[in-house]
C-alpha cells in the first residue's frame, strides 16, 4: 500500500485550510440517499421558462428576442444598493453594511444546451459578457463573483443556461483568504503563487485533467470536493477583462473539454457550481500576487445519483475525502471529449 493510499491531511495554500484524506473508505457499500438523474431532453424553447427570449419572467417584465448572451438585472436580488449601517456596539456583536448588485447571465436563448453543448465561439460570447460585467461592476465594487450554479441538485431553480453576478462593497470570506495568502506568498517568493503552482502540476502531471498552451485544469492537490478543479492560467493574468482575444479562444477550447468530460463521466447532465475569483478592485493597486483561476465544486462522487454530503466532521471539523485527487482527475483525463449526446 501506498503512504497516499492511507489516511492523511492536505493544506489548501490558497486558504489554509485542511483536507481529512481517507482513501480506503472507497470500499465501504453505500446504501444512503441516492439523487434523480437529470436525463430529461429539452426543447429549443420553452413558453413556461422565464429566462426563454420572449417570455415574461415572474417580476412581470418580458425578456428580449435576445440571440446571444442576455444580461438582467436579477428580479429577487440578495444584495442592494441601499444597505443597513454597520454597528459594532459590543466585540462579539459586529454588523458591517453590505451594499451591492446581482444580475443573472443567460449563456444561450436555447433553452435545451448547456456550456458543454454549446460550440466554443459561443462559450467566447459567454466569456466576453463575463469580462464585461467584471469591468462595469469593478469599478464601483470590492468584489465581483462570476458564477454558475447547474442541475436541480446544486439548488439551481431554471434549467436554461444560465450564471450569476453578485458584486458587493465587502470583501467576501474566501476572498479575504486568498488574498492574505497569495499576497504572503509574493513577498516571500517574488512570483505569483498560482502561477508557481501551475507550473508544478505540469511537471508532476498526475492532477492534470487537461491543458493547452494557455490554460490548465488539474483536480487540486487540497481538493475537497470529490471531482473539484481547479482552471489556472498559464500566463501571469489578475482580471479577466484583461485577457486577449485569443486567450479567451483558448479559455472557451479548455472549458469545453472540461465540462464534456464532467458530463461524460456517469453519462449526465454534471452538476457543479462554479466560480470566477478576479483580484480585488477596486484601486487595490499592484496586484501581482493575484492570478485569475476558477473553481469548479461538483457534488457527484460515485455515480450520477450518488452525491458527496459535506455533513457531520466536515461540518464540525475540517473537509474530508475518499477519493484522492490523483484517481479523480485519472477518472476524468480517461473521457471522451465527444459529448456523449452528441449526434
Amino acid at each position: 500500500m501506498k503512504p497516499t493510499d492511507l489516511p492523511h491531511r492536505r493544506r489548501n495554500p490558497l486558504t489554509g485550510d485542511f483536507v481529512q484524506l481517507s482513501p480506503h473508505r472507497m470500499q465501504r457499500p453505500w446504501q444512503g440517499q441516492e439523487e434523480a438523474n437529470e436525463q430529461t431532453m429539452r426543447s429549443r424553447f420553452s413558453k413556461d421558462c422565464h429566462l426563454c427570449p420572449g417570455n415574461q419572467r415572474s417580476s412581470g417584465l418580458d425578456n428580449p428576442v435576445y440571440t446571444g448572451t442576455y444580461v438582467f438585472e436579477n428580479d429577487f436580488p440578495a444584495l442592494l444598493e441601499k444597505a443597513a449601517p454597520g454597528v459594532a456596539d459590543h466585540p462579539l456583536l459586529q454588523q458591517e453594511s453590505a451594499r451591492g448588485c446581482c444580475r443573472v447571465i443567460c449563456f444561450s436563448p436555447r433553452h435545451d444546451l448547456t456550456l458543454a453543448e454549446m460550440a466554443e465561439t459561443d462559450i467566447v460570447g459567454v466569456i466576453d459578457t463575463w469580462a464585461e460585467q467584471h469591468t462595469e461592476l469593478s469599478a464601483s465594487y470590492r468584489w465581483v463573483q462570476l458564477f454558475e450554479n447547474k442541475g436541480a441538485m446544486m439548488g439551481c431553480s431554471s434549467p436554461h443556461p444560465h450564471g450569476q453576478v453578485w458584486a458587493t462593497s465587502a470583501l467576501p470570506n474566501e476572498a479575504v483568504k486568498e488574498q492574505h495568502s497569495q499576497q504572503g506568498y509574493w513577498s516571500e517568493h517574488g512570483r505569483a503563487m498560482l502561477l508557481d503552482y501551475a507550473e508544478l502540476e505540469v511537471q508532476r502531471e498526475e492532477r492534470v485533467v487537461v491543458a493547452n498552451d494557455e490554460w490548465l485544469v488539474v483536480v487540486p492537490f487540497w481538493a475537497a470536493w470529490p471531482f473539484e478543479t481547479l482552471l489556472l492560467p498559464r500566463f501571469a493574468v489578475a482580471r479577466i477583462d484583461a485577457l486577449t482575444a485569443t486567450q479567451r479562444q483558448s479559455l472557451a477550447a479548455i472549458l469545453k473539454r472540461l465540462l464534456v468530460r464532467y458530463d461524460n463521466l456517469f453519462a449526465t447532465s454534471f452538476p457543479y457550481s462554479m466560480g470566477w475569483h478576479n483580484a480585488p478592485g477596486p484601486d487595490t493597486g499592484d496586484a501581482r500576487h493575484w492570478q485569475l483561476h476558477a473553481h469548479f465544486y461538483p457534488p457527484l462522487l460515485r455515480s450520477a445519483t450518488v452525491r458527496k454530503f459535506m455533513v457531520g466532521y466536515e461540518l464540525l471539523a475540517e473537509a474530508q475525502r475518499d477519493l484522492t485527487p490523483e484517481q479523480a482527475a485519472e477518472k476524468l483525463r480517461q473521457q471522451a471529449e465527444r459529448h456523449y449526446r452528441a449526434t
